[in-house]
């Protein structure tokens, strides 16, 4: 089970510090590694907007299409493989001989490429009555979420945020505070593969805005993969949400 947490800094930052930005306090000497603020409300709508916007078109792309773009993106993060192995040591302290995670990323991505039409293709199940036709017709959700944690931060991501493209939904990435610059590293390379603007989106935010933003009602569909404490305030906020 991952653990879903925020870093705090070992000395307490000024108040309006504490109360809008995202830290991350690297476990390899106690320092802080990396701060970003979070988002603003005008910039969660306006990313909020930008994903309603893009998916439009995005969905009326083929399972080809979407895949084709998905597996540019593929390589754009693959190539930054001699980065990012030292950039997630610091971030969350795993050792360079590991060698990273994109092994079994690029596996995951691939896979799901492969059998994406067959997946996604309409379901006609057997029916021998004369006039009547059935069929399950699979259409993208919209807006997808994606609450990702720190262990494994690019597999986890990943395993929701390639399915969810290639369905032609769009994705809001909320990464852990621990593994912060993984959501920027999937931003660059979707950036560098061509996605249509608005499509995919890294977003920073606190949990409060998280619970927030479930609670709104503006999103289709959440993955989370955290703690069970965190897991039942999102559902919580998620049951009572409202458009």
């Amino acid at each position: 089970m991952a653990v879903l947490f925020q870093a705090t800094p070992l000395v307490p930052a000024p108040e309006e510090k504490k109360m809008t930005d995202i830290i991350c306090i690297s476990p390899v000497d106690g320092k802080e590694l990396v701060r970003r603020p979070a988002a603003s409300d005008a910039q969660i709508e306006g990313a909020l907007e930008a994903a309603r916007g893009a998916q439009k078109t995005w969905r009326r792309l083929s399972i080809a299409e979407r895949s084709t773009y998905v597996l540019k993106f593929l390589d754009c993060m693959l190539a930054m493989n001699q980065e990012v192995v030292p950039e997630l040591a610091e971030q969350m302290g795993r050792p360079v001989r590991y060698g990273g995670e994109f092994r079994g990323f690029e596996e995951r991505v691939r896979y799901m490429v492969r059998i994406a039409e067959e997946s996604l293709a309409p379901s006609v199940p057997d029916d021998d009555r004369p006039g009547f036709r059935r069929m399950v017709k699979r259409e993208p959700l919209g807006l997808v979420f994606v609450i990702a944690p720190w262990n494994y931060p690019f597999m986890t991501a990943v395993n929701t945020v390639a399915p969810a493209l290639i369905a032609g939904n769009a994705v809001l990435l909320k990464h852990a505070a621990q593994t912060i610059l993984v959501g920027e590293r999937f931003q660059k390379a979707m950036d560098q593969a061509g996605l249509p603007k608005g499509i995919f989106q890294n977003i920073v935010l606190t949990h409060d805005q998280t619970t927030k933003l479930l609670a709104s009602g503006r999103v289709d569909h959440t993955n989370f993969t955290g703690s069970v404490a965190g897991g039942r305030a999102l559902h919580a906020r998620a049951a009572n949400a409202h458009p």
